[in-house]
């Protein structure tokens, strides 16, 4: 793939009763913090924004942390947006509805 700017929207539902679902979800968090991409924490996804591959690397790193801490089941939602031949950036989606 390009190394062009892509933006991601990346919803973790932990379907779980061994402890409150926004534990798992906070732990997403921490990978998506540590891995250096920009990002932005909404309340019911975060985006991300980095090429397509750190996107991807940072969401298979979460799949892979929530395996590993043996979280019993979750839903991953993704959305991914690419352009061919430059970058898609939030700031440039939402800068019209600026205050």
């Amino acid at each position: 793939m390009h190394q062009f700017i892509v933006n991601a929207s990346i919803q973790i539902i932990p379907i779980v009763l061994d402890k409150h679902p926004y534990e798992w979800v906070d732990e997403a968090i921490e990978i998506i913090q540590k891995s250096g991409i920009k990002y932005e924490v909404g309340p019911f996804a975060t985006v991300l924004e980095g090429t397509y591959d750190e996107v991807m690397s940072v969401i298979h790193s979460i799949n892979e942390h929530l395996y590993s801490r043996e979280c019993q089941e979750w839903i991953t939602n993704v959305q991914v947006q690419v352009r061919s031949k430059g970058n898609i950036t939030g700031d440039e989606k939402t800068a019209k509805f600026a205050v």
